[in-house]
């Protein structure tokens, strides 16, 4: 890699008023065209249409000069992508469109084509929009009746696009969707707003369509621009925003060509228990259009106004106008088992999980059709005695909104984690229900092979929460699963043992749970609330997340923790079995 890209550093710049970028050689005048081009266009919805260079913080142009400026060879810029996270009202969507509109006027390919894409029709609407003011924004000629930029480009709104007049280059805004058609010459693309687009599943098809078309040209730039999400990450935006901090941070490897500049919080700050992302002077650095369109008496108001509204709207606004992470690893009502539960996982199958525990529990949750149906096996390992964990769930057609007969209500009940469910889907950990039966017959099944390995104890093996198992129950009577081996856990406040057990186990790595998306998400999705001596998990995002496989887990550690012993192997009925028993007896009897 020419440039070490890593910026252990950030936060301190971020501090001085700095790019959160480590410094990097800049040939000055080669980015001096786009700078200057850039600063020509006016800010349309500013009073006096200011010219960019005077109204605007200089942050953006910073990002352009290393951009442009950082170069791998003369004429050959270095980065081929960028990845930038900035909260709200920091001028995001008037500069990406002055930027493509910008490159439109310096390129000198005949038919050249520039791409923004925004997650919505609104958005996209929204880009062009401001776009196309910047154009008419420019002063008018009175010799020709046009500004001097309408002689250059020509806007076209129902195509969505503005054109060179001379040499027929266009840059396009289109709205996320298959239809969209990456030009041949493709030489710059801004994606807007990636983290709305982390839950569309045409979004990683168009994103590769997109790279195709500039893998083979010099001087090409692929432009992520984006807020933090208003849920817990997910999809194409969780993956590149991961990608993105291990280059940040240096844990990447490889010839990299992505310039990463994130306005956040560090880490710590974010999943930090006393929510220390409430101290107001944190918040700054986190602007940089500070003291141009972000002010910091107006974002208390804000902020207190969210407080006042409950805890998801203020996390909602802290993710917003602070680049919070909600989610996996935000800390923020988070139980505190879900921040270390991803250094505690091993990656095992349900043989080998099988194959290394002397005595198996199982818990299962998953109230109406709207839930999950969730299985939990907590073994203890033969050798080490620790707890393993293990899951599984199933998800109904109510909860995938895939049956054809179900309303359009069902079927757009659960958009926000769609994706995660397909990805889950694809991974195997979990299954669409089949039929009426389908997914407690699958389950049952599990839970018959572990009987079959002679893994269970005699009693209180299997853990259901009491309420909607009805059916379950009947299937695991006609397989001799039944009472004393199945009990029902009670949840709520008498679950709080479990709870802190798996925290202390987790921490000393002692319970390893099985490594896989489903357990990482549904742990992250928990919040822990303190009521009274008790606590109490939920969801930590409401109507948006799942904790089923999480509470399968607490209910088989429920029953892990009273120490049992497998039950003893053969069948239980057996005549040998009996000190009394007698051939000859049994013969003189006859």
């Amino acid at each position: 890699m020419p440039f070490d890209l890593a910026c252990p550093d950030w936060w301190d710049r971020l501090q001085a008023g700095r790019l959160p970028v480590p410094d990097l050689p800049i040939d000055d005048d080669a980015a001096a065209p786009a700078l200057q081009t850039f600063g020509l266009f006016r800010v349309p919805d500013m009073p006096g249409q200011p010219e960019l260079f005077d109204a605007a913080a200089d942050w953006f142009p910073e990002i352009i000069r290393h951009l442009w400026g950082v170069l791998e060879r003369p004429g050959v810029r270095f980065f081929t992508e960028a990845f930038v996270m900035v909260p709200k009202k920091n001028g995001k969507t008037t500069y990406s469109a002055a930027l493509g509109l910008a490159a439109l006027m310096l390129t000198d390919i005949p038919g050249a084509e520039i791409l923004i894409l925004g997650p919505t029709k609104d958005a996209a609407d929204t880009l062009f929009s401001q776009a196309a003011k910047m154009i008419r924004a420019d002063p008018e000629d009175p010799a020709t009746g046009r500004s001097e930029l309408e002689t250059v480009f020509n806007v076209v709104e129902n195509q969505m696009a503005i054109k060179r007049r001379d040499n027929g280059a266009q840059m396009i805004v289109r709205a996320l969707n298959t239809k969209v058609v990456v030009g041949k010459i493709l030489i710059l693309a801004i994606v807007d707003e990636l983290h709305e687009m982390g839950s569309m599943p045409e979004a990683e098809k168009v994103l590769r369509q997109v790279r195709g078309g500039m893998q083979t040209r010099d001087n090409t730039l692929l432009l992520f621009i984006t807020t933090q999400s208003d849920g817990p990450p997910k999809g194409l935006f969780l993956k590149e925003l991961n990608e993105a901090r291990a280059i940040r941070d240096g844990t990447v490897s490889g010839d990299v060509r992505t310039f990463v500049c994130m306005y956040e919080l560090p880490l710590e700050v974010q999943t930090s228990d006393n929510r220390a992302w409430r101290d107001t002077s944190l918040w700054p650095p986190l602007w940089p259009n500070y003291g141009k369109t972000v002010f910091l008496d107006k974002m208390r108001r804000l902020h207190e106004r969210a407080t006042r509204d409950g805890i998801d709207s203020e996390l909602g606004w802290a993710s917003q106008h602070l680049n919070l992470q909600l989610g996996m690893g935000s800390g923020v009502d988070q139980w505190v088992g879900a921040r270390l539960w991803l250094d505690a996982a091993e990656a095992f199958t349900l043989d080998e999980f099988l194959d290394r525990c002397e005595v198996v529990t199982a818990g299962v949750d998953g109230g109406g059709l709207d839930d999950l149906l969730a299985l939990g096996l907590l073994g203890r390992e033969k050798v080490t005695k620790n707890w393993l964990g293990w899951g599984r769930a199933w998800a109904s057609s109510e909860v995938l909104g895939a049956a054809s007969s179900a309303s359009d209500d069902a079927k757009a009940r659960r958009p926000g984690i769609k994706t995660e469910l397909e990805e889950f889907i694809a991974d195997g950990d979990l299954f669409p229900a089949r039929g009426e039966t389908g997914d407690i017959e699958d389950l049952a099944d599990i839970l018959s092979e572990v009987a079959e390995r002679g893994l269970f104890p005699e009693k209180f093996g299997i853990g259901l929460d009491p309420y909607g198992v009805a059916a379950l129950v009947d299937i695991l009577a006609e397989r001799d699963l039944e009472d004393p081996l199945v009990v029902a856990v009670p949840q709520g406040a008498r679950l709080s043992s479990a709870v802190w057990g798996m925290e202390r186990r987790l921490k000393s790595r002692t319970f390893r749970p099985r490594k896989c998306r489903l357990l990482s998400w549904s742990a992250g999705n928990a919040k822990a609330e303190q009521r009274g001596n008790a606590v109490y998990i939920t969801k930590a995002v409401a109507g948006r997340a799942k904790i089923d496989p999480l509470t399968a887990l607490f209910n088989a550690f429920q029953l892990m923790a009273m120490n049992p012993t497998a039950a003893p192997q053969g069948p239980k009925e057996s005549p040998w079995n009996d000190p009394n028993f007698s051939i000859l007896g049994q013969y003189k009897g006859a």
